[in-house]
């Protein structure tokens, strides 16, 4: 799969007000009030604006922050991190290095084998079952279950 990200005008089309404000705009959503903080299933979470795979249910873990949380993502080249100022405090911003979506922010209080914990906006993410992968064209990523 080629993975491409949509211009302006066409993400405004096609994503909700907060994914487009969380992916472009580096918002924040709710903690706790959000699609995926729950969520148990099996599978694969992808940029929402590219569709480009990022993050395996695998790696996943509870952290009680309220949103997902993964221990590492899927390929470390597909995700860029960035020094991050805002809310007068220093923190490393996560972004899709494909989509250049914020997706949220990581540190270093998660558990091993990496001891980090990417703190993930569900509005950045679709969730895709490992029932649906080969249908939705992620058909390579079954071997991870």
């Amino acid at each position: 799969m080629k993975y491409t990200k949509a211009g302006d005008p066409e993400l405004k089309k096609r994503l909700t007000p907060l994914q487009y404000q969380v992916t472009q705009k580096s918002a924040t959503e709710p903690p706790f009030l959000n699609k995926y903080w729950n969520e148990k299933r099996e599978g694969i979470y992808v940029d929402i604006t590219t569709g480009q795979p990022l993050f395996s249910s695998r790696d996943k873990f509870e952290s009680g922050c309220g949103w997902p949380s993964f221990f590492k993502p899927l390929d470390t080249t597909l995700i860029l991190e960035k020094r991050d100022t805002s809310h007068n405090t220093v923190r490393t911003e996560v972004r899709s290095k494909t989509g250049d979506s914020h997706l949220g922010h990581v540190f270093d209080d998660g558990p091993r084998p990496t001891g980090l914990r990417y703190c993930i906006n569900s509005a950045s993410l679709r969730f895709i079952t490992v029932e649906e992968l080969e249908k939705e064209g992620y058909g390579e990523y079954k071997k991870l279950f």
